[in-house]
């Protein structure tokens, strides 16, 4: 799915197919958001007026280029759990054994399909210092780049989480519901404080 063109992939998400869906979007969306803080960061290594941050912003490129490329691998994982799920819905019905093996293989599915979007939620959420730091300390010039860094990792946390929720819905263990709503809710809280924080250090009015 990551080599696909652009136009490729945004036909294919326009399809009626069901994949690439709300979860490999955020993960798109937190891959494009490293990548413009890895940007910024690469526009101020080497700059006279910025030596004093240099091996930061090189800190900054390592690291915002290990999330993108996360990010990537995980637009496929995504398309990959929601197949899990629709494996167990295609399984026969016609025993007593033969449903609960069903509802046990989809029950397994959704956990899967929960547990991804969670992880590309919390590896975007990620993205969010790295942007505050380029929006703070790096090339002014690429000031606007690193914001909309921010805005992007707060979209993919928040499109990723949503699709936690969902499948939250329809997942029967209580205890691993009630445990993961705690930790969605305070990513939801972290990453919208998180981007105020950053788009109130912008420079521009």
């Amino acid at each position: 799915m990551k080599n696909k063109t652009l136009e490729e992939f945004s036909k294919e998400t326009a399809s009626s197919q069901p994949v690439p869906g709300g979860g490999s979007i955020a993960a798109y969306s937190g891959a494009l958001a490293a990548a413009l803080s890895e940007m910024v960061a690469n526009l101020t290594v080497g700059k006279k007026n910025y030596k004093d941050v240099e091996e930061e912003m090189k800190l900054i490129v390592d690291k915002a280029e290990m999330i993108r490329t996360n990010m990537l691998d995980n637009i496929e994982k995504d398309c990959e759990a929601f197949d899990k799920v629709m494996v167990g819905f295609k399984l026969p019905k016609s025993s007593e054994e033969e449903k609960e093996y069903r509802k046990k293989t989809i029950q397994k599915g959704l956990i899967i399909a929960a547990e991804v979007p969670l992880e590309i939620a919390k590896e975007a959420f990620e993205i969010m210092p790295l942007a505050e730091i380029v929006v703070e300390k790096g090339n002014k010039n690429a000031v606007t780049d690193g914001l909309v860094s921010a805005m992007l990792a707060r979209t993919a946390v928040l499109s990723a989480l949503l699709n936690v929720k969902i499948n939250l819905n329809s997942i029967k263990d209580e205890d691993y519901v009630d445990k993961t709503r705690k930790v969605v809710e305070n990513l939801e809280e972290m990453a919208i404080e998180k981007e105020k924080e950053i788009l109130n250090k912008s420079p521009l009015k």
